[in-house]
């Protein structure tokens, strides 16, 4: 009964989101995907850094963690507590794994690539929910402790794929 209402109140909070016209989101995704770039960026700099000991890497790290912060809060507004840094690393941990399952497909691995994918695409998800205020954070708490079939994440990843349509304009 409580998945229930967990569903009915998602797809209610879907519906107002819908009608509102309020947000841009094929913008929104491009610029999540530009965070994800530079989330890299900031990793691959960092490596540099410890492998060269060249200081110039250090201030180019920063100035791209700078463009990152900038980039993010346009994204996530008035984030409470640690949703700043676990949208972040959502966005860190979606871009990663569809980099390895790219990878598996490279290597003839589809079963693996797609399974990769699949989290992406939830994590990606998750990170749309919390900051569209589609999903409250004790729900994602709550998820995991539940060992159903049928999940309030299911839901959300068939409602958000509805949302998320890239080719609108």
């Amino acid at each position: 009964m409580e998945q229930e209402n967990q569903i009915k109140n998602l797809i209610e909070k879907i519906e107002r989101f819908k009608t509102s016209d309020k947000i841009d989101l094929s913008s929104k995704e491009d610029l999540a995907i530009a965070v994800m770039n530079l989330i890299s960026l900031e990793e691959h700099l960092f490596f540099t850094y410890e492998k060269t000991g060249k200081e110039q890497y250090l201030q180019l790290l920063n100035e791209v963690r700078q463009a990152r912060k900038k980039y993010l809060a346009e994204i996530v507004k008035n984030p409470e507590g640690e949703i700043w840094c676990i949208s972040k690393h959502l966005l860190a941990t979606c871009m990663r794994l569809m980099e390895v399952g790219t990878k598996m497909l490279n290597e003839n691995k589809q079963k693996e690539a797609k399974d990769l994918f699949e989290k992406a695409n939830s994590l990606w998800n998750i990170f749309w929910g919390l900051n569209l205020n589609l999903l409250d954070i004790e729900d994602v708490a709550r998820e995991e402790e539940s060992d159903k079939k049928a999940s309030v994440f299911d839901t959300l990843n068939k409602i958000i794929k509805k949302i998320l349509d890239c080719c609108r304009e």
